[in-house]
């Protein structure tokens, strides 16, 4: 029977049911096999998590039981959302200008009529201005400088989450009012979020390209290890992870930034699938500033940033996603030793920019060696990262040989080339193949009808 016959919504609290429904059309039956490969309930790292991040778990553990069982399973189509290129950048996207909040999300729908059935969005890096700040101050971000230029897109992330979950347009409970338009502060610029069809579209994501602590810019610059003071200080990283030093306490205040607009979503009953501190295995003097250090103090910084969070903080609607990048053997190195364990992390991932459909790495099937090598963990495995759509001319099987339980495509990747990698292209048919596939799970499988 097809999802959409299955869901029945009961009000307006669709949101919450939607998870419900998805879990009674996908039931973990421990009697018809061996025990599950992958622990089910998200209470066994977290006793306190919330309902629908129970259920969002849930889900994507039954997906990766399936394929651990050899059953038919089914893959989440994401896709990531730079709301601070999209918002600022003219030269960003396949049009020169700026565009709209969520241009990507909904370029999707423009070129196969269905939405994703996963969003992530990025609260960091800032678009290089001093400080962390936000556009509109409301309730839950007042600690924060407001009506900053560049900052409006810290409230239009939330929102878009807010409005995958619940759908968009919806009743005014942010600075979005039913249109889903509203007039950004600092600029008096007339911004809207895409319709999305008015109920519940999907799950929600939200990375966090942190500048270094203590940086007195916020952008994307300032997120490289390159520009910060660990290129020239071998000691500043350790003393990041150090409780009482002031790199400490700056990594806390950078910390509290993302908690604020995390625990307003958790007000509105929204689960978040958190991936911080990703690629953390590129070779050392490489990547992030977080990226390439020593591995015990790697897991430190993670351990404590799931501690500030979930037990300082009270967040329970987060399930905690570790993603290296594809470890090629140049700038990806075997990722083990970065590895937090199992009390601390929900989901694996991989950032696979290493190899393409046309030139798979490793000789086998694309993207195999990236998810025979996280099968290990014993948790539900997805591409976090590609510039492609899993299925494609020159790829047509691919989930059928990698079962990925979700695959999200990185930003203006979905439209448009990549100068500097040419090889990097979605053709439309190659998303209307994987949008219109039987094995993905779009927006509309999170709805009673097709009203996108």
């Amino acid at each position: 029977m097809h999802m959409r016959d299955r869901v029945r919504w009961i009000g307006a609290s669709a949101a919450a049911a939607v998870l419900g429904t998805l879990w009674a059309a996908w039931p973990e039956d421990d009697s018809a096999g061996p025990p599950p490969l992958v622990p089910t309930d998200l209470r066994d790292r977290d006793p306190a998590a919330t309902p629908a991040a129970r259920r969002v778990y849930a889900l994507l553990a039954g997906l990766e039981n399936n394929a651990r069982r050899g059953r038919a399973s089914r893959t989440v189509i994401g896709q990531h959302v730079e709301l601070h290129n999209e918002r600022y950048n003219p030269k960003y996207g396949d049009y020169l200008g700026t565009k709209q909040p969520g241009y990507y999300y909904k370029k999707a729908r423009d070129i196969t009529g269905r939405l994703p059935g996963f969003v992530e969005l990025d609260l960091g890096p800032g678009y290089n201005r001093p400080g962390w700040a936000v556009g509109q101050a409301r309730s839950y971000n007042g600690s924060w400088p407001s009506c900053r230029r560049n900052w409006g897109y810290v409230e239009d992330a939330v929102d878009l989450a807010v409005g995958v979950w619940a759908g968009l347009p919806r009743a005014a409970d942010g600075s979005y009012r039913p249109s889903g338009t509203h007039t950004e502060c600092s600029s008096g610029i007339r911004v809207s979020l895409p319709h999305n069809g008015g109920g519940p579209a999907g799950l929600v994501g939200l990375s966090f390209h942190q500048p270094y602590p203590g940086s007195p810019v916020k952008g994307f610059e300032q997120t490289k290890h390159v520009n910060s003071p660990g290129a020239k200080d071998a000691g500043w990283f350790r003393r990041v992870v150090t409780e009482g030093s002031s790199e400490y306490r700056a990594l806390l205040h950078d910390l509290d930034f993302l908690a604020d607009h995390l625990g307003y979503l958790a007000d509105r009953g929204v689960p978040v699938l958190l991936r911080p501190y990703h690629e953390m295995n590129t070779a050392p003097g490489h990547g992030f500033w977080w990226a390439g250090q020593d591995p015990a103090a790697f897991r430190k910084l993670w351990r404590l940033t799931y501690d500030h969070l979930v037990r300082r903080r009270g967040l329970h609607n987060l399930i905690f996603v570790w993603a290296p990048n594809s470890w090629d053997g140049s700038y990806g190195r075997e990722p083990r030793a970065y590895y937090p364990g199992g009390r601390y992390v929900d989901i694996v991932g991989v950032d696979d920019y290493s190899d393409s459909p046309a030139k798979p790495f490793g000789g086998g099937a694309w993207t195999e060696v990236w998810y025979r090598g996280l099968e290990r963990y014993r948790r539900p495995r997805i591409v976090s990262e590609s510039f492609h759509v899993p299925l494609n001319a020159a790829q047509p099987r691919t989930l059928a040989e990698t079962p990925w339980v979700l695959w999200t495509v990185w930003g203006q990747a979905l439209s448009y080339e990549n100068v500097s990698a040419p090889r990097h292209k979605n053709t439309a048919a190659d998303v209307k193949r994987t949008y219109g596939s039987p094995k993905v799970i779009t927006s509309s499988h999170f709805r009673t009808s097709d009203t996108e």
